[in-house]
């Protein structure tokens, strides 16, 4: 876990890599919580019969679902203290290149891009989030979230 102290130093991090989450497990439970939040009861997600013998040999989580775990696992790596707010601004770019298997593990690689003054007293960071699975090369998915700090 990083952890700073205001816009300054939240500054001095722009262009370095913020390392990795701890592994999580997706399980079957955590996916069919989400098909039931989201509406999203695609067999592909849900029906562990159909699934097994469709084209990923399994249940898959939802894109979504994956994107959505970024945000614990980013809770993990960076604590910025002494702002009045940081709040969640939008995505730039997200690709789900890769599908999750249940049973899987996956964690977060970050690093912050940049971090740009946009009114007084509020930066903007750029990040480059990658969701790693555990024992494959290419990535579940890669995202650019933009944050808001306000001190």
């Amino acid at each position: 876990m990083i952890t700073v102290s205001g816009l300054d130093e939240l500054r001095t991090l722009a262009g370095r890599d913020l390392g990795h989450s701890s592994w999580l497990e997706v399980t079957q439970d955590r996916v069919d919580a989400f098909a039931e939040a989201t509406g999203d009861h695609q067999w592909i997600h849900v029906d562990v019969e159909r699934a097994a013998t469709g084209p990923f040999g399994g249940t898959i989580a939802h894109g979504y679902l994956t994107l959505s775990l970024v945000i614990p696992f980013f809770g993990e790596l960076l604590d910025v203290r002494g702002v009045k707010m940081g709040v969640n601004y939008g995505l730039d770019k997200v690709r789900f290149a890769s599908p999750v298997r249940v049973g899987s593990k996956i964690r977060l690689a970050a690093a912050l891009d940049t971090v740009e003054e946009v009114a007084r007293r509020c930066v903007q960071a750029t990040f480059d989030f990658t969701v790693q699975i555990d024992g494959l090369d290419k990535p579940a998915c890669v995202a650019r979230p933009i944050y808001r700090y306000y001190a």
